[in-house]
């Protein structure tokens, strides 16, 4: 007998729209908010771990990160304890997101040896010692990559979708894919389908195809592991909502904030490495200026940024 997977339930939706159906009221999704006219973008140079000591409890919607793969690729990308690092910054995490919060965690599956610091190290320690929920894997398939001859040659990357509770935010119809004229006719005559939902457009499963940047790409700001703006796009638009703020303590090339301006989120980032300021600027210059105003702070309190508790 087949056994419902609980996590799967999207609580936070359902309740909402009870909600709506009890009072007459409208439900809690996206299309409810407003988006920010004028979102807060913080950038700050420290130490993660430091940055999210600063930052206070249930007050974040979404953790989108890239963190260090431990590949040796440069000076930050170098961790003797991998493991006991991360450990760190997740209990963090757990702490800063809100109830109906989310955390996406890019990584990948290394042929190294183990304890190295790949995603089956970060799931194994997240299932022992947190108490996150994990929703989904999201496989990042791309067709552009490098060639090899001692393996098959990689065209994905995988992310995990972990969340603070059952009541996580989801919105699946911000991310829906268009049918094909002949696609949508097949799947409203599907008697096992929504005909609502269908004319919404489709799930896009857990298999993006989206490209990685080629090396003259417009969006190239310059950082060696820079992800395309679509694919932090499809995550930041899923599972938060215009008005809630978005983490990303591995800030890098800054895609996540530009994508949290353009899509009305107010963003806090950090990183290690100056260098992040600087994409972070070639960002903010790639962008439609006359479309886009926000507020932008260096350094400052992130106490004074957030309102104390709010998501």
């Amino acid at each position: 007998m087949a056994v419902d997977n609980k996590s799967h339930h999207n609580h936070a939706l359902m309740s909402l729209n009870r909600m709506k159906r009890e009072t007459n009221t409208p439900s809690k999704e996206a299309s409810n908010f407003e988006c920010l006219e004028r979102p807060k973008i913080c950038l700050e140079i420290k130490d993660c771990c430091d940055f999210l000591k600063s930052v206070p409890s249930s007050s974040v919607q979404l953790i989108c990160i890239d963190p260090p793969y431990n590949l040796e690729l440069e000076k930050w990308d170098v961790y003797e304890d991998y493991t006991t690092w991360a450990a760190s910054w997740l209990q963090e995490a757990y702490r800063v997101l809100c109830n109906t919060g989310n955390l996406v965690i890019f990584g990948g599956i290394q042929f190294r040896d183990a304890k190295s610091g790949d995603l089956l190290d970060l799931l194994h320690y997240i299932r022992h010692y947190t108490k996150f929920k994990l929703i989904n894997t999201v496989i990042w398939h791309y067709k552009n990559g490098m060639s090899s001859m001692r393996f098959f040659a990689n065209r994905h990357e995988e992310a995990v979708w972990l969340a603070k509770s059952d009541d996580y935010y989801f919105d699946l119809d911000s991310v829906r894919e268009p049918y094909s004229p002949e696609g949508l006719k097949a799947a409203l005559k599907d008697k096992r389908l929504n005909p609502e939902n269908v004319k919404k457009g489709k799930n896009p499963t857990n298999v993006w195809e989206i490209n990685r940047l080629n090396g003259n790409s417009r969006e190239r700001v310059g950082h060696p592991t820079q992800k395309p703006a679509e694919l932090i796009r499809r995550f930041v638009k899923s599972l938060s909502y215009p008005e809630s703020t978005v983490l990303d303590f591995f800030a890098g090339s800054g895609t996540t904030g530009r994508v949290c301006i353009e899509e009305g989120r107010n963003c806090l980032m950090c990183d290690s490495d100056h260098a992040s300021e600087g994409y972070f600027e070639k960002q903010l210059e790639l962008m439609d200026k006359g479309a886009h105003k926000l507020e932008y702070i260096r350094e400052g309190n992130v106490k004074d940024f957030l309102d104390e508790g709010k998501a």
